[in-house]
């Protein structure tokens, strides 16, 4: 199975939201099966097969989630990541003040979950190959 350590190495490539169907296919090599991130403090819970999970540490000081989303200023901050204009703590921030409080990649179906706090699904994804 998967170590943080492994992830953490493909991780390490990832410079911005350009680089994210790469990171995906080096996830995909590990076994991992997708993961959830959590915008509040970056940690991300991966799974794979078996149930089986490794959780990150957090990754940085707490963004705040705002209460209500703004699903149109949202996409367009993605856009502008995907694109490679803004880096990872950027995009967090962003997500975080549009109410966007985890994703969820799911390798399998490769498609990209936003959620709110609530858990509903604001935005789907299907994650370029």
């Amino acid at each position: 199975m998967f170590t943080i350590e492994q992830i953490k190495e493909a991780h390490a490539k990832v410079q911005s939201g350009a680089d994210f169907p790469n990171y995906i296919q080096d996830l995909i090599i590990l076994g991992v099966k997708g993961y959830d991130t959590f915008v509040d403090d970056g940690h991300v819970e991966y799974y794979g097969v078996n149930n089986y999970t490794v959780t990150s540490d957090e990754k940085y000081s707490p963004i705040a989630i705002a209460p209500t989303v703004n699903k149109e200023l949202f996409i367009e901050f993605l856009v502008k990541h995907q694109h490679g204009e803004t880096d990872y703590i950027t995009f967090c921030n962003h997500s975080g003040q549009c109410g966007i409080a985890k994703w969820r990649v799911d390798i399998i179906e490769m498609t990209c979950t936003y959620f709110d706090s609530a858990e509903n699904e604001i935005l789907i994804e299907k994650i370029p190959s």
